[in-house]
């Protein structure tokens, strides 16, 4: 489980507390998670800027299947709960046994930065496009620092409906299929998947009023600014508010993407990569 703390117009205060509440909430899971705060992009380094080498499925000793992986943790809580201990939760720092240390900022100095980054981008939709960039790599280089080779993101369908009418909004048509289908495999040695991509947010915030799970609240990056809406929240409004007269819109949106969805443009070279999301460009139409 990946967890980022992005840059909000928040204090200090506001935002740690937003941050602790979200550790406790991960510490009750018993998975091991990784609070990595979005300032950490300034320093990642510039291989992430080229796909990873894919990892061969057949060579090294054979590992557990994913289930039996499962099964085998199911049993070991268990175990745990009838010995009366229970399963330490990781996160970037070791903290001692005791009451849980509160989470600590980044400096003052990489947050200026970062903010001035984001000022840098010229409208709003530049700057939602540079947040989900970096969110994308951070998780991404973070997987890779800990051994890991898939990273499940939690994006609904409603979210899977607005991504695919603000792609085709901003000109990336041709990368429906890597940015919103199941899989992700354009970063080579790291495979995105999107396991909830077939539930509906509503249904999926029903489901946690049903039976009690804890949810944190953060808010977007634009929460209380008086400036233009960016394209993703003009798609977004647009869907929603479509969706209370017409409830199939959001469904129906999503089904014709997926038939649409075309063959992502492959890469031959570094050259013909975009070095910002690392899809292959666009750039042999053929005939047409």
């Amino acid at each position: 489980h990946l967890a980022e703390g992005a840059v909000r117009r928040q204090s200090p205060e506001q935002r740690e507390q937003t941050l602790a509440q979200m550790e406790t909430l991960l510490r009750a899971t018993g998975f091991p998670y990784y609070l990595v705060h979005l300032e950490e992009a300034l320093e990642l380094p510039p291989s992430i800027l080229q796909p990873g080498p894919e990892r061969a499925s057949t060579s090294g000793p054979a590992r557990p299947s994913y289930k039996e992986a499962v099964d085998s943790f199911i049993q070991q809580q268990r175990h745990d709960r009838d010995s009366g201990t229970s399963l330490p939760a990781h996160s970037t720092q070791d903290t001692p046994a005791g009451p849980p240390a509160p989470p600590r900022l980044p400096d003052a100095a990489q947050t200026q930065e970062l903010l001035r980054s984001f000022e840098a981008a010229g409208t709003a939709t530049a700057r939602e496009e540079l947040l989900e960039m970096l969110r994308t790599h951070l998780i991404v280089q973070t997987a890779r620092d800990r051994g890991y080779a898939k990273v499940m993101m939690g994006e609904s369908l409603t979210r899977v409906a607005i991504k695919l009418l603000t792609n085709l909004s901003l000109g990336r048509g041709a990368f429906l299929a890597v940015d919103t289908g199941f899989t992700d495999q354009r970063h080579g040695d790291v495979m995105v998947v999107r396991p909830m991509r077939d539930y509906t947010a509503k249904e999926i915030a029903f489901y946690n009023l049903f039976f009690s799970v804890p949810t944190v609240i953060v808010p977007p990056l634009f929460t209380k600014r008086r400036e233009k809406l960016s394209i993703h929240q003009l798609v977004e409004r647009f869907l929603l508010g479509l969706q209370e007269e017409f409830p199939s819109t959001i469904s129906t949106v999503y089904r014709t993407g997926e038939k649409l969805s075309p063959e992502p443009a492959k890469a031959s070279s570094e050259s013909q990569r975009c070095l910002l999301c690392l899809c292959g460009l666009d750039t042999e139409g053929g005939e047409w």
